[in-house]
């Protein structure tokens, strides 16, 4: 039995059942679905239901908190991933430009296409798209290639 999360698929152990043996698939191995469909709360342990009960809690929780923030704001803190992407190619001992500015591209494309739209976030994104480009710049002058289009594109 598995259980899904955002992050993927997780395998639970269900006492009282063998361990998967050396026969098994691994885990990265695609799986087929399973034949019996979704596993039903009344089929897991006490154990196992509070543990789902606690998750789903935790997960309407989190919808919550996200119906109750500002679009602009979310939206603004997951663009954010972009920079960290693009800043994260640029400091490599010899960067990757052509993914620093996949990323930059898609930073800039969410804080220039929705502008005011992201509400208080609309500031420090384009200051943080700024500080990104420069450092497009800077790192592409150093690696001696060419920046003439690092102005235009990210």
């Amino acid at each position: 039995m598995s259980l899904w999360t955002p992050s993927g698929e997780h395998p639970v152990e269900r006492p009282g059942r063998p361990a998967p043996d050396a026969a098994s698939p691994p885990q990265d191995a695609p799986t087929a679905p399973p034949a019996s469909g979704p596993t039903s709360l009344d089929d897991l342990s006490p154990e196992e239901r509070a543990q789902a009960e606690e998750f789903a809690r935790q997960v309407d929780s989190a919808r919550r908190q996200l119906l109750d923030a500002p679009a602009g704001s979310v939206v603004g803190q997951q663009a954010l991933q972009f920079y960290e992407l693009a800043a994260l190619h640029l400091s490599q001992p010899e960067p990757k430009l052509d993914d620093a500015r996949v990323a930059i591209d898609a930073f800039a494309a969410v804080v220039t296409g929705l502008g005011s739209r992201l509400g208080d976030a609309e500031q420090p994104l384009r200051q943080a798209l700024n500080q990104i480009q420069l450092a497009f710049v800077e790192a592409s002058r150093s690696a001696g290639g060419t920046s003439a289009d690092a102005g235009s594109r990210p």
